[in-house]
């Protein structure tokens, strides 16, 4: 190698930086995201020899050939008893690339990740859709493995999880816990969800609801007596139910609104904000809880009214995403810059923080 990197030295330093992730490309030094910024570690810039050279110690055969066949791979790789990494190799300009998510080895409680206490009587449900949606790297991941965890010490059920890679292990607390790996254990998550129904299965864990298939088994798992949590790439409530409706074919939507009408539970979308009054980031949420009045909506094609639901369902555990937003600002943590653009509803904000600003003189 052109510079004496090696892949422990970087995942260490990762470690010790509480950076969530580590880049690797030609060109440019390592990079490590801390508290959501880019940052270069103190070295030369990588060359494509030592790219190739750090890819090629930390994959199996079966990946380098993926990656030689399919352009990429994804994996999880474990670093000792420190973290375990989420990787994704792939090539770029005919050179290889990589970014390590870091996946701390320790699970953070409701209460670190800022949920509030009604979230975890949704973990005593026996059955239904609880959804965690938002942009990559918004952390729903670790809210759901968190949500897992209080449930495999609190109840005597059996947790299947399906995921792509498997990111954090689950040892058997009060519960049983299955985990089954994409590629490893069952080819689909799709596969996985059929096949879990013949488990007697009590939770469903499902890492990414990401194609038509999977949404049908997920929706059919939680309509059958089942608690299921699944992720989605969208942010809030009333989009995450479109977005579900639409990926069915039109002759289907209908009986889907139905479903969802009736199995939806919650759906809680999260986004990940710099902090201002100290280094780290915060989350910002906005949590549905499933009423009759939110059920009618879905089922009605009337999505876009589930906001004004959320803004006046306090007394059910709801937080609008605004909401959430402004209490975070007043409170010192989050920049004026992020309550404005992460908003839903900018106008109405702006408003509503001009008025309690001048209550409060």
């Amino acid at each position: 190698m052109s510079t004496d990197i090696n892949m422990n030295d970087l995942l260490q330093v990762t470690v010790n930086e509480g950076s969530s992730d580590l880049h690797i490309r030609v060109g440019v030094p390592p990079m490590l995201r801390i508290h959501g910024s880019l940052t270069p570690l103190d070295s030369p810039p990588l060359t494509a020899e030592d790219t190739e050279t750090l890819a090629r110690s930390i994959m199996a055969e079966d990946k380098q050939q993926e990656v030689e066949q399919c352009g990429g791979a994804d994996f999880s790789l474990p670093f000792g008893d420190l973290a375990r990494f989420r990787v994704s190799v792939f090539k770029e300009r005919g050179n290889y690339g990589i970014v390590l998510r870091q996946i701390p080895n320790k699970l953070l409680t409701l209460e670190q990740i800022g949920l509030p206490e009604q979230v975890k009587e949704l973990l005593f449900k026996p059955r239904g859709l609880i959804l965690v949606t938002g942009p990559t790297g918004s952390g729903k991941t670790t809210t759901l493995a968190s949500m897992i965890d209080i449930i495999n010490q609190e109840r005597d059920v059996h947790i299947i999880t399906v995921e792509d890679p498997i990111e954090y292990y689950h040892p058997h607390k009060k519960s049983v816990v299955t985990q089954r790996e994409i590629g490893h254990d069952v080819p689909t998550f799709a596969e996985a969800i059929r096949r879990a129904l013949r488990q007697d299965p009590d939770v469903i864990f499902v890492g990414e609801m990401r194609d038509l298939e999977t949404m049908q088994a997920a929706i059919t798992a939680a309509e059958t007596g089942h608690l299921v949590f699944a992720t989605l790439h969208t942010t809030g409530a009333s989009a995450t139910v479109d977005r579900i409706v639409d990926a069915f074919p039109i002759d289907q939507q209908e009986q889907v609104r139905t479903q969802l009408s009736v199995g939806l539970v919650a759906v809680i979308s999260q986004l990940l904000l710099a902090r201002v009054d100290k280094p780290g980031r915060v989350a910002a949420f906005e949590i549905m809880i499933s009423t009759p009045s939110i059920r009618s909506r879905i089922r009605d094609n009337k999505t876009f009214q589930i906001n004004s639901d959320i803004q006046t369902g306090a007394k059910y555990g709801m937080i609008s995403l605004d909401s959430h937003l402004m209490s975070l600002y007043l409170g010192g943590l989050i920049s004026y810059d992020d309550l404005v653009t992460k908003s839903q509803d900018p106008d109405t904000l702006v408003q509503k923080l001009k008025e309690e600003l001048q209550t409060r003189r």
